[in-house]
């Protein structure tokens, strides 16, 4: 389940660090990036040339932005805890079955139908309970990945004005389609340090 929740939120992240990311490689949207990367387009930096390309990493940004580490800790202790009441509640069934059969020989049929059906009765509710909290767990970390590409797509709105990137691309956690990056492009370090300040800063308010 945790692997599941990982996995969305660096998909989240790709969303939300990529949005400026507009076409797809194929076809004559591949064509028309080509063309333009090609017109000789470029950022003035310090009287140099810079391609208008830049990229972030999202394991970086998913180990390093304080307010991101905080709540996949978050989701990861409640799922945790989820699990381990489920876990209580077997071993309390079990408990429950080890004592029933201590009475060995004496047990009527009629008894053991009757404690077998409230066994798989409790079993139920355990199971039905678990996937209920579950079912919140993840509306609670939908809602959470809503808010982290919100705030990604706020900080990078203010970031590339002056910047002036035509497309931010994203790499790392399996979704690299890269084959070389110039590491002079890479602004993951700009995009920690500027959402722990816009998180800190929030805070506060």
């Amino acid at each position: 389940m945790m692997k599941n929740l990982s996995l969305v939120l660096n998909i989240i992240l790709l969303l939300a660090v990529g949005y400026l990311y507009y076409y797809n490689f194929s076809g004559k949207k591949t064509a028309a990036i080509a063309e333009k990367l090609n017109s000789g387009i470029g950022i003035s930096d310090s009287g140099g040339y810079r391609p208008p390309l830049a990229y972030v990493e999202l394991d970086s940004l998913n180990e390093n932005i304080t307010f991101i580490k905080e709540r996949r800790l978050e989701l990861e202790a409640e799922m945790k805890a989820i699990e381990q009441e489920q876990e209580n509640g077997y071993r309390s069934l079990q408990s429950q079955k080890d004592n029933f059969l201590k009475k060995g020989a004496a047990i009527t049929e009629e008894e053991a139908q009757d404690f077998q059906g409230k066994l798989i009765d409790q079993q139920q509710k355990i199971d039905s309970r678990k996937q209920e909290q579950s079912q919140r767990l993840n509306e609670k970390s939908f809602n959470i990945m809503e808010g982290i590409q919100k705030k990604l797509k706020e900080f990078l709105t203010e970031y590339n004005k002056d910047k002036k990137y035509m497309y931010i691309f994203t790499t790392g956690s399996g979704l690299d389609y890269m084959v070389y990056k110039d590491s002079t492009l890479n602004i993951t370090r700009d995009v920690i340090r500027g959402m722990n300040e816009k998180m800190k800063a929030e805070s506060k308010k």
